[in-house]
């Protein structure tokens, strides 16, 4: 080392190896190899890919002369690593040389690697640089630490708060800090609207969860979590976390910055393919979500409810707690879907239905004559669902004047809940649909009348009426 040449100046100047074959930590006993005797420093070749280097003065025999020469071993600790340069090491590890790089780094801030030994009332007990050191609980970390003892011996960095005659009081915190502000300000530079970031959850609250992206936490509000309705954060995510978002609003302060963030951003709208998750006329499985007085909503996929109308699920329901229960599956029928609005109809699927199939049975044609049973009475008539349906779409009403039965007769009597009728289909407009017991007995009479007229002709003669109502009741 030619004079005016500084440490660094040797350094830069040397070939060093580049990167390092283990990770070293202060306190860490080595053995290298001699490779360069300078006025300032001594290098050694810890190994292939690893430099320290020791200051002369620990060297020097008492004639002053330097006791050491390239080629030789030397042992020695670790007592500061700065950087990616080499480690400086010691060949004692004792209290003044200690003291000294603790002086070192208080006075130019510089983190110093310290190994956690144990802990006591107000904090835990740090080896660093030969030298027993104090980090109160509250400068251990940037939260609060619940576990302290899980921390005994582990190694970590710390910043030197203040140096006393017995202790040394360390901050890790602080060093947490520093680097936090210098990543915020680094991702602050960077960071756009619309950007997506990885990032992880790191609290969860009644209004959403926090993410930090890299030095800075932005919020996700429970509306930005899921497609779903969510009830709470946790629903969707867990503490710790990595996830994918999308930032969709940046609102600086004066204190700090407010970064809105999406989850559900990133995953598409369910809504581009609700024809495939929710095609007309088909049975689709679903969970009840939600109930209402007005009816069942019915999720069918991320993003997709449908309402089950309370009619639907029965006349005599007047509830759908009544018939279902949050969290329960069922099959259902997609009766339409309104596009503009966002909202899926349903109906109940008939029994035995499979999902996907096509659903039969809908509603009954104009004209058909069906089964029914009797679910409702009125004043003006009773409802009636037809065999073999579900739903509003499967019910009619019978009127009073399609009953059949005489002036006065007690409907709830004559016809009481569960009565299975004959009845035609007169009218079958959507939205509503009328049935006729009368009718249905007409045409049955009609049948047999035009029946027995064919086989009169047959034989040559028509008879009256009478003969065939006479001929009907005695089969």
């Amino acid at each position: 080392m030619t004079k005016g040449e500084s440490f660094a100046d040797l350094f830069a100047a040397e070939s060093m190896p580049a990167g390092r074959a283990r990770r070293l930590n202060v306190g860490d006993e080595v053995e290298g190899v001699v490779a360069l005797i300078g006025a300032d420093a001594v290098f050694v070749d810890v190994d292939a890919k690893q430099q320290g280097w020791f200051d002369p003065s620990e060297l020097r025999l008492p004639d002053g002369s330097l006791g050491v020469a390239v080629g030789d071993t030397l042992k020695g600790r670790v007592v500061a690593i700065e950087g990616d340069g080499p480690v400086r090491l010691s060949s004692g590890f004792g209290r003044e040389a200690g003291r000294a790089q603790l002086v070192t780094a208080l006075e130019q801030e510089v983190p110093i690697d310290g190994k956690i030994t144990g802990t006591n009332k107000g904090g835990v007990e740090v080896e660093v640089a030969g030298t027993r050191g104090f980090c109160p609980f509250s400068q251990l970390d940037v939260r609060f630490v619940e576990q302290p003892a899980e921390w005994v011996g582990q190694v970590h960095r710390f910043l030197v708060v203040e140096i006393g005659e017995r202790d040394v009081v360390l901050s890790r915190r602080r060093l947490l800090e520093r680097e936090a502000a210098k990543a915020r300000e680094e991702i602050l530079g960077k960071l756009q609207e619309g950007a997506t970031l990885r990032g992880r959850v790191t609290q969860i609250r009644d209004f959403g969860a926090f993410v930090d992206v890299g030095g800075l936490e932005g919020l996700i509000p429970l509306r930005e979590l899921s497609h779903d309705r969510v009830q709470t954060a946790q629903d969707v995510v867990s503490i710790g976390d990595a996830v994918d978002v999308k930032v969709l609003k940046i609102e600086p302060g004066p204190d700090k910055v407010k970064i809105t963030l999406s989850l559900k951003a990133l995953a598409g709208d369910p809504w581009d393919g609700v024809d495939q998750i929710a095609p007309r006329n088909r049975v689709v499985a679903g969970r009840v979500t939600r109930l209402a007085d007005f009816g069942a909503f019915v999720r069918l996929a991320a993003g997709v409810e449908g309402l089950l109308h309370v009619s639907e699920i029965g006349a005599r329901v007047s509830h759908p707690s009544e018939a279902l229960e949050v969290g329960q599956q069922l099959l259902v029928v997609v009766r339409d879907v309104d596009h503009a609005r966002r909202r899926v109809s349903l109906a109940l699927a008939e029994q035995g239905a499979q999902a996907g199939q096509a659903a039969a049975h809908l509603r009954p044609v104009q004209g058909a004559v069906v089964e029914a049973i009797v679910e409702q009475h009125e004043r003006f008539g009773v409802f009636a669902q037809v065999e073999g349906t579900t739903g509003r779409a499967g019910r009619g009403l019978i009127p009073n004047a399609e009953l059949g039965l005489a002036r006065g007769a007690d409907l709830r009597k004559e016809l009481p809940l569960g009565a299975r009728v004959t009845a035609k289909v007169i009218d079958a407009t959507e939205g509503r649909m009328r049935l006729s017991v009368r009718a249905a007995r007409e045409d049955a009479e009609r049948a047999v009348f035009d029946s027995y007229r064919e086989q009169q002709a047959s034989r040559g003669g028509m008879g009256t009426l009478g003969d065939l109502l006479k001929a009907k009741l005695e089969k």
